[in-house]
């Protein structure tokens, strides 16, 4: 079943404003949530929904990728969930962390035994621009990327102690990795729940740090990394690459890699959106008298009918011979603008021609038609 458009999902326009947004989600979660609707499948995937919705929509970098890509922006590299949730694991427990992040508890604290703790300890999402040629953009391209990332370390697998070493329960949490807090509200008792900030929600403190990472759990390495590339981006739209960015701390999640384009100029075409445009210069003769030329398009090159009497500054459009659309079918078009050609160096001959030709009226160019002030003192009278 495909997914509903998030600005649907929410009821609110996608110009919509960060505390609409906010707003929205948080009316649809108080109706739909668990809490209220005991056994209700129906409002438990509503509520999901909805907090789907709102973890894109409320981050503006996301937010951003989903108004380019739609849904297919988060599913490069395997599939990329809102907030750090994949899209196959973005279950109840998912929303209900996300609900209570930033509106507080709801009476739920005992959902979120096992698996706090490990949004503070993401990686680092990491940025690297690419600049693609106009080829590479109407085709579509794989490019392989160096990249210099926080890799897990291979000594400790990421969690920071010396190999053969113990750890201790952290004091300030008891081995929860959470602290939690119980405020009264109008919905009645509240509870906070954060990531210990002592132990960084692992729950044990490291007593014999790895000596490889210095109990940091990471070392910094340089990778090669395989991106597919659509065809028909544009400058400044971006491909996250899930999970190649920094690794997590103590066994976090890994961050994104974040491939930012940029196109290179190209030497005869520019880009209007999805649409080409190239000059062409054409002779003189050709102009006047018609003809065929051969004139460059992405790939290669075609022939073009020029019909008499073509004067410079004439568009012709070849249908679909432009940048595909990234987002639907089809292609643009690519407008091909004539310049009439004018020879720097002539011989006596063509001098002589030339001027004969210019005695003839039809070389004449026409007379020029009234101006606005002409026309508006023929309106008036003066």
């Amino acid at each position: 079943m495909d997914k509903r458009d998030y600005y649907e999902v929410l009821g609110v326009p996608r110009t919509a404003g960060e505390d609409e947004i906010k707003k929205a989600y948080r009316q649809l979660a108080l109706k739909f949530h668990p809490d209220r609707n005991p056994g209700n499948a129906e409002a438990e995937n509503k509520f999901k929904e909805a907090t789907e919705a709102y973890e894109v929509l409320k981050d503006p970098q996301k937010r951003s990728r989903y108004d380019q890509f739609g849904h297919a922006g988060f599913n490069q590299g395997g599939g990329y969930g809102p907030g750090g949730f994949g899209f196959g694991g973005f279950d109840l427990g998912d929303a209900l962390r996300a609900f209570m992040r930033d509106f507080g508890g709801f009476g739920f604290e005992d959902v979120f035994g096992g698996r706090g703790g490990r949004a503070d300890n993401r990686g680092q999402d990491l940025q690297i621009k690419i600049t693609l040629t106009l080829e590479e953009i109407a085709a579509g391209v794989t490019k392989k990327l160096r990249v210099k990332r926080l890799a897990t370390c291979k000594e400790c697998s990421g969690y920071g102690s010396a190999p053969g070493s113990s750890k201790k329960t952290c004091p300030q949490c008891k081995g929860a990795g959470q602290v939690r807090r119980i405020t009264q509200s109008l919905f009645g008792q509240m509870v906070s729940v954060t990531t210990c900030h002592n132990c960084g929600g692992t729950g044990s403190i490291i007593t014999a740090p790895c000596p490889a990472c210095r109990g940091e759990g990471r070392t910094r390495e340089e990778t090669t990394i395989s991106v597919n590339i659509p065809a028909g981006v544009a400058a400044g739209n971006y491909i996250p690459i899930e999970g190649k960015g920094d690794s997590g701390r103590q066994g976090g999640p890994a961050g994104d890699l974040i491939v930012i384009i940029d196109e290179e100029e190209h030497d005869l075409f520019t880009r209007q959106e999805n649409h080409i445009i190239c000059q062409v210069p054409v002779s003189f003769v050709t102009a006047a008298l018609g003809g065929t030329i051969e004139i460059p398009v992405l790939g290669g090159t075609e022939r073009l009918e020029i019909p008499p009497s073509t004067q410079t500054g004439k568009v012709f459009r070849l249908a679909g011979k432009g940048i595909p659309y990234l987002r639907r079918r089809g292609r643009g078009d690519q407008l091909v603008q004539i310049h009439v050609w004018t020879p720097k160096k002539l011989s006596d001959d063509d001098k002589k021609l030339l001027r004969k030709l210019g005695e003839s009226e039809s070389f004449a160019p026409p007379k020029a038609s009234k101006s606005f002030f002409d026309k508006l003192r023929e309106t008036l009278g003066v």
